[in-house]
């Protein structure tokens, strides 16, 4: 899986394979035949459903590599499913993208196998700098599309769309020709793209990744593999779309964050941040691992936070174990600096603050949020530049190691 996913400052929300070959199905973009199975017993019911000879059994989790990891699986008869499913079920799964703690199976996809003929690579996703829509594709699809990126770049093609524009059958043909696609292939590409920019757009997409796009040896286009993310923003539009969301797949922080509309995501440092701004919440943990910390999560506020919310989201932060000291960074505009420190006051005394917290405010009533802070009785290190803050944090945490 190529690095296609929004940026963090961005949320988005993913869901499972099989969802993604649902929605996508629903707008003519052709997929194997299949079903979900949670048991093995079910595993057995959708693979007698399906025609033989072969099935292909694969793990669901939103990571990528499963395949290399060992969750996905070719199998050649319905007793191999069962068995196949029988030991995936229950199993945790280590990719490249799950991290060493890997993440639980609780679902398999079973579906038809294919006769594939070549493996291609398709995906659309925000292009960050125009805001339109990029076209990625590829000749080199499937496990090792990463290793194509990064030693043959020559061979992924991009297309950018104007934005706000409609894709049209000379960008979707331009893609065919570089892929080395014959005749009717060509316009069988057309048609796939430009149902997948359709549902692109109509259900507010981030990104959707086909790999491997697969050609069959009657010259046929399948998506053997579909994932698919969605701006968070828009989901009050897509509330079906919502209703997909796989809660156990996100961290429990992540998920208690997600519930008070906190944008947050957990990183695999020791340094707590907590900042408005998504711009500025980037430049601080990239500050913090310049100074040699590292941060433990992206934490954005928002600017117009209140009190309430400042003091759940400090909570949030200090409720991680793995969390050795608290860097605030935070500029007052609409937010005031006082509303912000009784809100970090409140919180620290409620969780018995016994861990480095360093504050960095600027902005309106910067003096008075001073003030609240200095008189607290509790133990905050001020900073008054980022610089400042992020050499404090990390020298009292280190000092605490």
């Amino acid at each position: 899986m190529l690095d296609v996913t929004p940026s963090k400052g961005n949320r988005a929300m993913n869901i499972h394979e099989y969802q993604a070959k649902q929605l996508l199905r629903r707008y003519g973009v052709p997929v194997p035949r299949g079903d979900v199975a949670h048991t093995p017993q079910e595993a057995e019911a959708v693979a007698e459903e399906l025609d033989g000879p072969v099935w292909v059994v694969k793990a669901q989790i939103h990571a990528g590599g499963r395949g290399k990891a060992g969750g996905v699986k070719i199998c050649r008869s319905v007793k191999e499913v069962v068995a196949i499913a029988d030991r995936m079920l229950g199993m945790r799964l280590v990719t490249h993208q799950t991290g060493p703690e890997g993440k639980e199976v609780k679902r398999v996809y079973i579906e038809q196998g294919s006769d594939i003929a070549r493996e291609l690579y398709l995906a659309l996703l925000i292009d960050r700098r125009t805001g339109g829509i990029m076209v990625i594709a590829s000749t080199e699809g499937g496990m090792d599309i990463e290793e194509v990126a990064a030693r043959t770049p020559e061979k992924i093609v991009r297309v950018a769309l104007p934005p706000a524009a409609d894709m049209q059958g000379f960008h979707a043909r331009k893609v065919a020709f570089a892929l080395g696609l014959k005749e009717r292939e060509v316009h069988k590409l057309v048609r796939l793209l430009l149902s997948l920019h359709r549902a692109f757009v109509e259900l507010d997409a981030g990104m959707i990744e086909i790999n491997p796009l697969v050609v069959t040896s009657a010259n046929k286009l399948v998506a053997l593999d579909a994932k698919m993310s969605f701006d968070d923003n828009a989901l009050f539009r897509h509330r079906d779309i919502e209703e997909l969301r796989d809660d156990d797949e996100y961290d429990p922080l992540e998920r208690e964050a997600q519930r008070h509309d906190l944008n947050y995501v957990k990183l695999a440092g020791d340094i707590g941040c907590m900042v408005n701004g998504a711009g500025l919440a980037m430049a601080t943990m990239d500050i913090i691992k310049l100074n040699g910390g590292r941060p433990a999560n992206f934490m954005d506020i928002a600017g117009a936070a209140t009190k309430e919310r400042v003091a759940t989201a400090f909570r949030l932060i200090y409720s991680d174990p793995e969390v050795k000291g608290i860097l605030v960074n935070v500029f007052g505009g609409m937010m005031r600096c006082n509303a912000i420190a009784a809100g970090i006051v409140g919180a620290a005394r409620e969780v018995g603050l016994d861990r480095p917290l360093v504050v960095r405010l600027e902005g309106t009533n910067v003096e008075l949020g001073r003030e609240i802070l200095s008189k607290s009785g509790l133990n905050i290190i001020p900073a008054t530049t980022l610089a400042d803050a992020a050499q404090k944090i990390v020298a009292a945490v280190e000092g605490g190691r």
